[in-house]
Parts: C-alpha cells; structure tokens; sequence
C-alpha cells in the first residue's frame, strides 16, 4: 500500500510517517512547510519514501500528490484553535475546502482508503459533568478549529458514506510527547518546559478536563485504521485515547511537579474555558483492539529530558509553535 501523508513534515505527520516505513508501506508526505522541512531529513533517502512540496489548496499539485496512491492520512491543517482564530480565512480554505477539494480529487484518482484526523475538540462542553462522551454524543463546536472539523466529518461520514473511497474519522486527543517536529504550545509539553526553565508555572482553571494521548499512540492508531479491515472501519468514527489519561490542568501539573523539581505553581481561578469535556475511548479498544503504549507521565519524562541536554537552545522559540 502507498500511503499519502499530508501534513507529513507536521507535529504528528512526521512521527506517522516513520511509523508506515516501519510497517513496510510506501510513503509520500506531502506539505507546504509551513513550519520546515527538519523533521523529515533523516527519512529523505529512505527508499520507500518520497517528499512533495505542495499545498492541498493548489488543486494542481495535489493531482500530481495523488499518482500511485493507494491510502490517504489526512493531517495537513490548521491546528489549533488560537491558530484558526488568527488565521481563520486560510483555516476555512484549507480545513474545509482544501480538504473537500483532497477528497474529490482522490475519488477521481481511485484512492480505496481515506483517513481523517480529527478532534476530541468536537465535544466542546460536557452537559453533564460527572459523565463521559462517547462517538454518538452531541458534538458542540466552542471555536473555529472544531466547527472545520465537525463540518468536514460530516462531510465524510453522512454525505460522502457511499462512496467508493473507505473513510473514518479519528477523534485525537489533545497531543503530547517527542516528535521530530518539536512543540512546546501543547499542554504537557509546555508546562514541562516552563517548570524545567523558570521553576514555575501559571494555572488558569485548573478544573477544565481534556483527555490526552501520546503523538506516537495517536500515529498508532492511524496505521490501525489502515490495517483494519474495510468493514470494520467504513464510515466511521474512533476517539483515540484512553478513557483512564482524563485530565484537568491541576493534574497534569501535578504530574510535572512529580518529575521537575521545585516548580512554584500558582493558581488563577477561570471559568471562561468553554471547553471541558471527558471522554470514552471504549469504541476504538474493543471494535480495533487499539491500547495506548504511553502516558502522560511519560511525554513529561521525555520533555523534561530533552530540555534538560540543552539541545534546543531556544525552546520558547517561533519554530516551535503553531502561532
């Protein structure tokens, strides 16, 4: 199987992509390098590997993206909600319509599988505080990079379903954890770098839940999906997690405190984060068989580490973060 990587220079992209050439399929990553080319030199001449520069808004080069191709893991976006607000005319053209138009193409083009990254985002709010949110909740959008998202699954699952292509959706988790293409924007990753530099941390609502997930699980259950036979995952949708790495803000700095040492935190009391949401990730385990091989206290291990060496000599940098 030849598998088309967008987004495949990005935070998970590239990390998906060394997992494929691992597996033994034939990889094209395609990208716009928005944010460069780095996390790919060490793959570049590995055989059954191949870069495209290109943009999925410029229709030209995604035919030619297209050639050959049998499988597509669609990550190329913009990610983020602070990301999207900034950005949101380029958001819209790229997470609605250039992915619309990627889809399309790739009927033409007889692509047989095609994966979408979503988001856990989705949810937004939890009615019921005490619960947890499954694939059929209601989904409640709060902010632009969600409402895309949404937009697009439904595109995919309802109007899209009887196509030839075989599509499913998957629902990340918020992110974390060593990726070739480093960020320090995410949670985890950047409160372990605040407290491993400054010793100390701000906490704005430290209530708010979000399940989290290593980046090399979230790739993991990419390739899953590619592997899984076509009627367990046609027109579907998996969150991808695990239903015990639930966290509020207050504990994933209690798990950074664990691992750095004498880090001051102090608390603000908020309750403007619209987004509070707990969810199940029953679905995926038991239909696919899908574990996670990390947790949170691992990604902060690993972030701390590397901060720790000196390697990146400026990690409140630009270059690692999305906006």
């Amino acid at each position: 199987m030849k598998v088309l990587v967008t987004g495949g220079a990005g935070y998970i992209g590239s990390v998906l992509v060394r997992q494929l050439l691992q597996k033994g399929f034939q990889v094209r990553a395609f990208d716009s390098l928005k944010f460069g080319g780095d996390a790919l030199y060490d793959v570049m001449l590995n055989p059954g590997f191949e870069f495209m520069l290109g943009d999925i808004r410029n229709s030209e080069q995604v035919e030619k993206a297209l050639e050959g191709i049998d499988a597509i893991a669609h990550l190329a976006a913009i990610v983020g909600d602070p990301a999207c607000k900034k950005f949101s005319d380029e958001a819209k053209e790229t997470n609605w319509n250039g992915s619309v138009a990627l889809f399309e193409a790739a009927e033409k083009a007889g692509v047989k599988r095609f994966v979408f990254a979503s988001t856990c985002s989705n949810y937004g709010k939890m009615p019921d505080p005490d619960s947890f949110v499954t694939e059929t909740s209601a989904l409640n959008p709060v902010s632009l990079y969600a409402e895309l998202k949404v937009k697009f699954e439904k595109y995919l699952l309802e109007e899209r379903k009887d196509s030839r292509i075989c599509s499913t959706s998957l629902r990340f988790s918020t992110v974390y954890g060593f990726s070739p293409r480093i960020r320090f924007d995410l949670t985890v990753n950047e409160f372990t770098r605040n407290a491993a530099i400054h010793g100390e941390q701000e906490i704005w609502g430290a209530q708010f839940w979000r399940p989290y997930c290593h980046v090399e699980d979230l790739a993991r259950a990419v390739v899953l999906v590619l592997e899984s036979p076509e009627e367990k995952v046609r027109a579907n949708v998996f969150n991808v997690g695990s239903t015990e790495e639930n966290y509020n803000k207050g504990m994933i700095i209690e798990e950074v405190c664990k691992v750095v040492p004498n880090v001051k935190v102090h608390y603000v009391e908020s309750s403007e984060d619209p987004r509070d949401y707990r969810v199940n990730f029953d679905k995926i385990k038991n239909e696919l068989g899908y574990t996670i091989t990390k947790k949170v206290p691992n990604g902060v291990k690993e972030i701390y580490a590397l901060i720790k060496t000196g390697i990146v000599t400026d990690p409140f940098g630009q270059k690692f973060r999305n906006i």
